[in-house]
């Protein structure tokens, strides 16, 4: 089949939605740049510099023969693995308590990203490969469940246990999307969510959030400080916003303005309906993203295409989940649009494939 044009609805949605990061990380960022490092564009020229790599990137993927990645998997997962075992040599570094990054020539890297690309391509791999097993214990299950298990056990030691769930629920949503038999699929859930629990209570601070995330109101000025200062940025946001730069919580009252807590700062300086568009262009991704996988010509295909999406939806939710309390807080950036080089060049990288799949599949582009 001729390749054909790319869908160009999902690509000007991440556009609009990496440049929305620029304007936003460059203001959220403002203070702390300006105060810590003495350069108040320090973080905004980060994000300029990597949103120019990350379209090259999408723009390289986008024209890349992806069904290569099908061979190339194994060796793609391997690459991850080891890139994860730096972390444990003098190359990794710890921030906050977390040893999550390695610094290459001045360069740093967050594994995990790449771990989570690298796991979704693998497991599109074993689907399209075992699609006559997967409803099978021994030949579909176990090899799957072994996967989820090795690749979120490489995130979460070190500890990265939101990123880790992430993951893991993306790789049980293309489970099901190959047709896993649902009692398997209840099983896996039961098992997921006691190592959740195990993890939560053999963690002291995660223990806390739990706590914090039923009453964060409980303690404003200690451990729930983070989670009232993104509601108050949130509230005091109002309709329309108190316009763009405008933001009191990001003078250093909410922690990572520019990452964690960014789309606080959207709704504090856009208000309401700037955080409404933005919802809108994650929804519009993710709509493309399903009806690419729908309509994509092969099952590897459908499959890498369902587990890009599904990850772009499940850290979305999170990320605004937590920022709005309506999940435990934790730390985990907003694809496209957070400040981090490597979670942005990933994600442009799986939009790259997305648009590459729809190059090759019967689809409305418009």
């Amino acid at each position: 089949m001729p390749k054909k044009a790319s869908d160009f609805t999902l690509m000007i949605a991440t556009i609009i939605l990496v440049f929305i990061g620029i304007v936003m990380v460059f203001s959220s960022s403002y203070p702390e740049a300006y105060y810590k490092l003495g350069n108040p564009y320090y973080y905004f020229i980060k994000q300029l510099i990597f949103s120019g790599l990350g379209l090259f990137i999408m723009i390289f993927f986008m024209n890349f023969k992806y069904w290569v990645l099908r061979r190339l998997s194994k060796l793609i997962f391997l690459g991850a693995i080891i890139l994860d075992g730096l972390l444990f040599t003098p190359l990794g570094f710890d921030a906050g308590g977390a040893t999550r990054w390695i610094n290459i020539a001045g360069v740093t890297i967050m594994p995990s990203e790449v771990i989570k690309l690298a796991s979704i391509i693998l497991m599109a791999t074993f689907l399209a490969k075992k699609k006559d097993d997967v409803q099978k214990l021994g030949k579909g299950l176990l090899p799957a469940l072994f996967l989820i298990a090795l690749s979120c056990g490489l995130i979460i030691i070190q500890p990265d246990l939101s990123t880790s769930a992430t993951l893991g629920v993306t790789l049980v949503i293309m489970l099901f999307i190959a047709g896993v038999k649902m009692r398997h699929l209840i099983g896996l859930g039961a098992i997921g969510a006691a190592s959740v629990v195990l993890a939560i209570i053999g963690k002291e601070y995660r223990l806390k959030r739990m706590l914090i995330f039923m009453d964060p109101f409980a303690n404003p000025t200690g451990d729930g400080w983070q989670v009232v200062q993104s509601l108050y940025a949130l509230g005091s946001g109002g309709l329309f916003g108190a316009g763009l730069g405008q933001s009191k919580q990001k003078f250093f009252y909410i922690p990572e303005p520019y990452s964690d807590f960014i789309f606080s700062i959207i709704g504090e300086e856009l208000g309401f309906i700037g955080g409404v568009i933005v919802i809108i262009l994650f929804l519009i991704i993710i709509w493309r993203g399903i009806k690419i996988a729908l309509s994509a010509k092969d099952l590897f295909s459908c499959y890498l295409a369902s587990g890009i999406t599904a990850l772009i939806a499940i850290q979305t939710l999170i990320h605004i989940g937590v920022v709005t309390s309506s999940l435990p807080p934790t730390g985990i950036p907003l694809p496209f649009v957070s400040a981090g080089g490597t979670s942005l060049m990933v994600f442009m990288a799986g939009i790259g494939i997305l648009l590459n799949i729809s190059r090759h599949a019967k689809l409305d582009r418009s």
